[in-house]
């Protein structure tokens, strides 16, 4: 039962690092630490990018609910 919950996990954490690696940030080195890049904006969300923003959210859930249920039920 646990091989099930690890590979599972191992599925959602590529999911998931694929899913963050898609979205496009349109940040530059000066964003990481705080600074405004020239020319940002608010944008909002539209189409496959709002879609990919919610599957992220869900594999992020999912992960997490699956990580709880591995430590609390998996380790009794």
């Amino acid at each position: 039962m646990q091989t099930y919950f690890n590979i599972a996990l191992i599925i959602l954490s590529v999911a998931l690092t694929a899913a963050i690696l898609l979205q496009s940030r349109g940040g530059g080195l000066g964003s990481l630490i705080g600074g405004e890049s020239i020319g940002s904006q608010y944008k909002t969300r539209r189409g496959l990018e709002k879609t990919l923003f919610q599957v992220t959210i869900g594999l992020a859930v999912a992960f997490f609910v699956l990580v709880l249920v591995k430590v609390f039920v998996l380790s009794l």
